[in-house]
């Protein structure tokens, strides 16, 4: 295939990953609710799209837009009585011409609808169109290219039966806030975390108090106390540093460990892509519980982890019906125990030397 040496950028394999990552969970999300009856529309919107096109270590590397666009047209071959419609936009129309040829073409139940524009605006326009509409459910992606997020473009679509994924660059905001002079860049910042920038000097390089303002802001814009979860995975580049964390926000709770699932499949039995040089198998002394633990890295966690999460909730709890050590760790924002339950099993026999039943597990001293 012929590419556009201005179009087409060169990315590290993180954003490799990001691409896999949403393509696996829109492969499960779109087969889950094309078998729901109430869900009558597919709606994935991309909404900073780019041309569609990458180069990595030197090979061409399809982008989330044409990925998603072939995967769902698949979908609707699959389902001819569900509609399943895909906005795709980016205030370059020159990218979004390039994307326009390697993108799939319509047919009765698929459509795919170009724009070039604002992408906060083209999110409000169809945000207007798409709620109240509760048969439509969507997934909203909304990847900008540094920490700049519009909080009131995003909000109808936190407050809706559907899905978000954010792309929070804290990598930028780790660099430049503390430098932040000008005053449009200032404005930049104050916006995307919602307070002063005399509130987010003190942050400095703390990505963790960064990425606890956004999970705030995201609570702080939901219209109900209706159950709500957010899951977040950080995204490290090539130095092992980190560029952003994606976030990924729903009302389904299923689709909530569905993500989860995904992220931990990508990352190969991890919840990230940090190169962790063989520490998530090394142990660490607790000396105030006098125990002895698996190292925990909370930007790369590994199996021995939830392993270690499960047994310090019920240790002296004695025995605990499987079910409810399961529904425990799916709740937890990272963690997911899909693809894992045998390995987690055979670990808190090995390592707490528990006894472990095919439906419940004694933890200590049984009551």
């Amino acid at each position: 295939m012929e590419t556009n040496n201005i179009l087409v950028k060169s990315i590290g394999k993180h954003s490799v990953h990001k691409f896999d990552l949403i393509e696996n969970y829109v492969k499960s999300w779109s087969q889950k609710l094309m078998n729901n009856q109430f869900c009558s529309e597919l709606v994935f919107i991309d909404c900073m799209c780019n041309c569609g096109e990458y180069i990595c270590d030197g090979k061409q590397v399809l982008g989330t837009p044409v990925r998603i666009a072939n995967l769902l047209r698949n979908v609707s071959f699959q389902y001819p009585h569900k509609k399943i419609s895909l906005y795709f936009n980016d205030i370059d129309g020159n990218k979004i011409n390039y994307l326009s040829k390697l993108l799939p073409a319509n047919t009765r139940n698929f459509s795919i609808h170009l724009s070039a524009n604002d992408g906060n605006e083209m999110i409000e326009n169809l945000g207007r169109r798409l709620f109240g509409k509760k048969s439509i459910h969507y997934l909203l992606v909304y990847d900008p290219f540094e920490a700049t997020i519009d909080w009131q473009a995003i909000k109808p679509f936190l407050n809706q039966w559907g899905e978000v994924i954010i792309n929070h660059m804290v990598s930028d905001s780790v660099r430049a806030v503390k430098m932040a002079k000008s005053e449009e860049a200032i404005e930049k910042y104050e916006k995307t975390y919602q307070c002063s920038i005399e509130e987010l000097i003190p942050f400095g390089s703390d990505k963790s108090a960064y990425e606890k303002r956004v999970s705030q802001i995201i609570k702080n814009l939901r219209f109900n106390e209706q159950d709500y979860y957010v899951a977040s995975f950080p995204f490290f580049n090539s130095k092992n540093a980190i560029v952003y964390d994606l976030i990924f926000c729903t009302s389904n709770f299923i689709g909530f460990k569905l993500f989860k699932e995904c992220a931990w499949k990508v990352f190969g039995g991890h919840s990230s892509n940090k190169k962790t040089y063989g520490n998530e198998i090394q142990y660490t002394l607790d000396f105030e519980n006098n125990d002895i633990k698996i190292f925990e890295d909370s930007y790369c966690y590994s199996i021995h982890n939830i392993v270690d999460y499960i047994y310090e909730n019920f240790k002296d709890k004695g025995k605990v019906p499987l079910k409810k050590v399961w529904e425990y760790v799916d709740m937890h924002p990272i963690f997911s125990t899909a693809n894992f339950k045998t390995i987690i099993k055979n670990e808190l026999k090995n390592e707490y030397d528990l006894t472990v039943c095919k439906s419940y597990i004694i933890f200590g001293k049984e009551s």
